[in-house]
């Protein structure tokens, strides 16, 4: 059994502390503790879960801080669930104190919006030559749709060529404009120039300029899809150098759409520093403070998410398709951990993947991404924890 430390306490933190309870009651972990900046939020949290939960402040910029703590107290792994501009500082402290590592996220620089695993893979020597793993990506997209893949590669495929990562949320939360995640990352994500892999190089598109529809199984239906980057594509198509084209599309409401089109007109989704009466402000960082809390959407948000992956190959001569998804629920989520489908989906896959490490079923020296270990294990426990998963082979699965 092994003691977990959680850095960060929004919702995805939420998430994670109650199904590490859950661990513990499974007896994979002897201890959870739950460390951020605000030691109050951590307390709020702490007092939802069936057992007792240590606390600490912690400033996560801060890697001597953040190393005092790792060495006071002892944690086995480490559970990065703060921002991704945080990931290098939380890196450098696990070596410094001996600690493993997982995150749910690459590392972005604050200062530019650009989304690659380059700065997180360079650390790949350091962490090998510790004795100690980090396992990067631990979410849903990153990670459940790396560990899809990855099954699909063992199981169905004796080549994939292409795939598409396809994220749908099909809930509403009922306000004029709010994101389901941090505002600041999200809106950083959306309004970035979409790239996508194909022949053997990446293809810049402008951002959301590229839409299908994609009728969702279950009930769900015909939602738009826009391309968009996402990492995982990168760490997938190193490692599966068979894929000749991969994708990631993601649903947005027309509302959305519309609220972010004038956001972005009138300056309010820059990054760069603006100078508002002496005072240095980013505008995003100022929208992020008006916006609606995505904590405060849990008891709000009804309707169900689908992500999953359709990939497409060769199988015995013979061209295949097949796609793996799951649906969630997002009053189910709120019901269980006080959290909403869009944490539920990033928090359980990052304390499975920390079940992973603990048992040993996913261990080694260095950095890695979740699609270079065994799948099955890892999604047979996925299911436990309450994100089961349908698998479809079919030629009607439909085509983007």
């Amino acid at each position: 059994m092994k003691k977990v430390l959680i850095i960060g306490a929004g919702g995805v933190g939420r998430v994670v502390a109650h199904k590490c309870v859950q661990a513990v009651k499974d007896g994979y972990f002897s201890e959870v503790m739950l460390a951020s900046r605000t030691r109050e939020k951590c307390d709020s949290i702490a007092a939802e879960l069936s057992i007792p939960v240590k606390t600490a402040r912690v400033d996560a910029d801060n890697v001597p801080e953040l190393t005092e703590l790792l060495l006071a107290e002892k944690p086995d792994l480490v559970i990065n669930v703060a921002l991704p501009y945080q990931d290098l500082t939380i890196m450098d402290a696990c070596l410094e104190a001996g600690v493993h590592y997982l995150d749910t996220a690459n590392y972005e620089p604050r200062d530019t919006a650009k989304f690659e695993y380059s700065w997180q893979w360079a650390y790949q020597d350091k962490f090998s030559e510790k004795g100690l793993m980090a396992l990067l990506g631990s979410g849903f997209d990153p990670g459940v749709t790396n560990v899809f893949t990855a099954r699909m590669v063992k199981h169905h495929f004796d080549r994939v060529d292409e795939i598409d990562i396809i994220d749908a949320n099909a809930g509403s939360h009922g306000q004029p404009f709010a994101t389901n995640f941090n505002p600041e990352i999200n809106i950083r994500e959306v309004t970035a120039p979409c790239r996508h892999w194909e022949d053997g190089k990446w293809v810049e598109t402008g951002a959301l300029k590229t839409k299908h529809s994609f009728d969702f199984p279950e009930g769900i239906g015909p939602m738009n899809i826009y391309r968009m980057y996402h990492e995982e594509m990168e760490s997938l198509v190193k490692h599966f150098p068979t894929i000749k084209k991969a994708q990631f599309w993601m649903t947005f409401s027309d509302n959305y759409l519309k609220h972010l089109e004038v956001l972005q007109n009138v300056g309010m989704t820059r990054i760069d520093e603006v100078e508002y009466n002496g005072v240095k402000i980013v505008p995003l960082q100022f929208l992020k403070a008006v916006l609606p809390d995505p904590g405060s959407l849990g008891p709000l948000t009804k309707g169900r998410t689908c992500i999953g992956v359709v990939a497409r190959g060769v199988k015995g001569g013979q061209e295949k398709k097949t796609y793996i998804y799951n649906i969630c629920d997002h009053e189910a989520c709120y019901r269980e951990t006080n959290s909403q489908a869009i944490s539920y989906t990033t928090g359980v896959p990052a304390v499975v993947g920390a079940i992973m490490m603990a048992t040993g079923k996913w261990m080694g020296k260095g950095v890695f991404n979740m699609e270079q270990f065994d799948p099955d294990p890892f999604l047979k426990t996925l299911a436990d924890y309450g994100l089961p998963w349908v698998e479809v082979s079919a030629d009607d699965i439909p085509a983007l």
